[in-house]
């Protein structure tokens, strides 16, 4: 790869919904630019970008993959991203190495579910967004009526680029609305109107050459040139090219329109130092090494692929660079260059590259390169979970392993072990997203596994203070067992801090305590006299642990209490470590069901799409689902998006329900909110199924 300079650098990722096209887009450019020679197929299986085999299967896009062609002399880095939310976090990781999303929407099918997300995600990542109107060959297209929904769901910003001179079979060519051609029939919209409102918005940029324009004074070639990206980058124009990556028609075009529209890298980021303060980050190979990993991928031959964007600086192989996360420098495996799924040995990697990193364990998606750390990647919490076994007894260890690499490529999906029943626990964007790790699994492990009904990550706490004790005692001949711990347990409500909470009125003997910020809980140790020997408290902490991991009443963890430790006995010889655990998690145990307990369930936050004839409905649904409709807005293109709050375990199968009630129409995301009690009919269903087993008090 030619190092080329900054300026002549287009990063673009391929986002859209499924269908609309990206990926075949994205191959016909790189055909059209004469770097495959060969036509590339989804339907195939020989397309460049959907080379997985799960992709080749399923005939869908579900990784981001990389691409690179150069045109006009300009070089073009290729994203493509998949189109179905359930992988929206490929997407979310593509979004975050590129300048430019190129927007796909099928001329014929108009703004889906997953169209109106990755615009607002690539809004939020402040780029420039170009929409594609895909498809111009379809038949039963509705120009004018498309245009006027994407303005009225995306805003007036989006002004076509260029017009369509026909569609369907008819569909010959398009006009450029900058310089319209002298054969203009079959145009599908009023080329002065676009020219005007195009230009309009360009101005917007330059105060000066706006109040030219308005005094009659229209921008020349140059001008305009010189506004576009800078409109583009600030957001005020989202151009509309059309074409068919089909037939090849408006491809040209759409070259010329990302050479002229889409920003290069060499505007300015921010990142911060150690000690966090913020420094301006400029796209240049003169300063500091800036640089993000953005996806991660394992090969099917285990050979792990870090994606990078180089923000400033450069990249070489075996530099030795600062790594975020980690106390040492590393150094740095071969630097490659990607083209779908086969990679070149490049020297280095300049500002503004895309490139990937070999053979690198210590680099994970959003890690740093570099003495300045970016913003973190944020990416959705995924809810759907699944209690995973392998179907062989022989493969324990393999699955974990497995699924440990998985988790390493995709941070939409979550492994847990469970501690209760010891279960591999895995969490995903949906049943699609399970299913197709699923594949994955089956293909490179040659590994097929069980599963079971989703579960929902209960915990347990109490309502009301309360004290007790316990004494462990036992005598079997030789040294005995003793001991006795008395504690005090109060509600510790999770708006406190430990500070806020641990004060000498409330605790005027308060010697120490420990918080656990994972279970949001408090030790207090008030332990005067040396009723209980210092060496044995820890064991007695200990014992509480053991309980808040295997709970009381239903075998969840416990969260939001604190206890107190004011009092005990011991024995000279027969006390021991193992007794005072043991007396903790039962003193622990006794008080805890004394206090009124209770389960708390986690309650997710709602965004759900849907068309507007669908809101009474969905309104109905929530309520019998228990949930609370916090209200609407209107999300354009006569969609309006319910904002609710609803109990996990009423919507653990959601999407089937919406896609019935919307006829495949409606879109939903889905975030965690808090925790709050469970109703009672609710608890004691769940209390009685529990298989909880105590232990023998004596």
């Amino acid at each position: 790869m030619a190092k080329a300079p900054i300026h002549e650098i287009r990063n673009l990722a391929f986002c859209g919904h499924s269908a609309s096209g990206k990926t075949t887009l994205a191959d016909a450019l790189l055909v059209k630019t004469g770097k495959v020679s060969t036509l590339p197929s989804v339907n195939d299986g020989t397309s460049i970008f959907d080379f997985d085999p799960e992709e080749k299967a399923h005939k869908r896009t579900i990784e981001a993959s990389l691409g690179h062609c150069d045109y006009g002399g300009e070089h073009f880095n290729l994203i493509d991203t998949p189109g179905y939310a359930d992988f929206i976090g490929q997407t979310i990781g593509a979004l975050r190495a590129v300048d430019s999303a190129i927007i796909v929407i099928n001329a014929h099918s108009g703004i889906e579910v997953n169209t109106r997300r990755v615009f607002a995600e690539a809004g939020r990542a402040h780029l420039a967004r170009l929409i594609v109107i895909n498809k111009m060959d379809e038949p039963n297209i509705d120009f004018p009526a498309l245009v006027a929904d994407i303005r009225e769901t995306f805003g007036n910003s989006c002004v076509l680029f260029n017009i369509p001179l026909g569609a369907g079979a008819q569909f010959r060519g398009v006009a450029s609305v900058l310089h319209p051609p002298e054969d203009t029939s079959g145009a599908l919209y009023d080329l002065e109107e676009a020219h005007r409102a195009l230009i309009e918005a360009v101005v917007q940029v330059d105060e000066e050459v706006m109040e030219k324009y308005f005094e009659g004074v229209e921008p020349d070639d140059e001008q305009v040139a010189d506004l576009m990206q800078h409109a583009l980058a600030e957001e005020i124009l989202t151009p509309i090219v059309c074409c068919s990556a089909k037939t090849g028609v408006g491809l040209t075009e759409l070259l010329d329109a990302l050479v002229m529209c889409c920003p290069p890298p060499d505007y300015v980021r921010h990142a911060a130092r150690k000690d966090g303060q913020e420094i301006d980050v400029h796209c240049d190979e003169r300063e500091p090494l800036v640089a993000q990993v953005f996806k991660t991928r394992i090969d099917p031959f285990v050979q792990k692929l870090s994606y990078v964007r180089v923000f400033s600086g450069q990249l070489r192989k075996d530099d030795v660079v600062h790594v975020s996360g980690l106390k040492k420098s590393v150094k740095l495996g071969p630097i490659l260059e990607v083209l779908g799924n086969e990679t070149h040995s490049v020297e280095v990697a300049g500002p503004g590259s895309i490139v990937a990193v070999a053979k690198m364990e210590d680099l994970h998606t959003g890690s740093c390169l570099g003495e300045y750390e970016l913003p973190p990647m944020t990416f959705p919490t995924p809810m759907v979970g699944l209690a995973v076994s392998p179907k062989s007894h022989a493969d324990e260890a393999k699955l974990s392993t497995s699924l440990h690499k998985i988790c390493e490529e995709d941070p939409t999906f979550h492994l847990e072990r469970d501690s209760q029943t010891k279960e591999l626990l895995v969490t995903g964007m949906s049943d699609l997203h399970l299913a197709v790790i699923r594949e994955r699994l089956h293909r490179r492990e040659k590994l097929d596994v069980e599963t079971k009904p989703p579960k929902i990550p209960y915990r347990e706490t109490i309502q009301v203070p309360g004290e007790g004790s316990y004494r462990h005692k036992k005598q079997t001949g030789g040294r005995g067992q003793f001991g006795e711990v008395h504690i005090r347990m109060f509600p510790f409500p999770r708006t406190l801090q430990p500070e806020e909470f641990v004060t000498k009125d409330r605790f005027p003997q308060m010697k120490d305590y420990h918080y656990d910020a994972e279970h949001h809980f408090l030790w207090i140790n008030s332990v005067v006299g040396g009723s209980i020997p210092g060496n044995f408290l820890p064991a007695i902490e200990k014992g509480f642990k053991d309980r808040l991991v295997r709970g009381v009443i239903a075998g969840h963890r416990i969260q939001d209490v604190a206890v107190e430790v004011h009092y005990g006995k011991h024995h000279d010889v027969d006390s021991s470590e193992a007794a005072f655990k043991t007396a903790g998690s039962m003193a622990f145990r006794n008080v805890f069901q004394e206090c009124k307990p209770c389960l708390l369930e986690p309650i997710v936050k709602m965004e759900i799409t849907v068309p507007e004839s669908s809101v009474g409905e969905i309104y109905s649904d929530m309520s019998s689902r228990g949930g609370r409709v916090l209200g609407s807005d209107v999300a354009g293109g006569k969609l309006t998006t319910v904002f609710a709050e609803v109990p996990l375990r009423e919507v653990t199968t959601y999407a089937r329900t919406l896609q019935s009630m919307t006829g495949g129409q409606g879109s939903f995301t889905i975030n965690m909110s808090h925790y709050e009690s469970v109703p009672g009919n609710v608890q004691q269903d769940l209390i009685s199924k529990s298989k909880v087993h105590e232990e023998e008090e004596e």
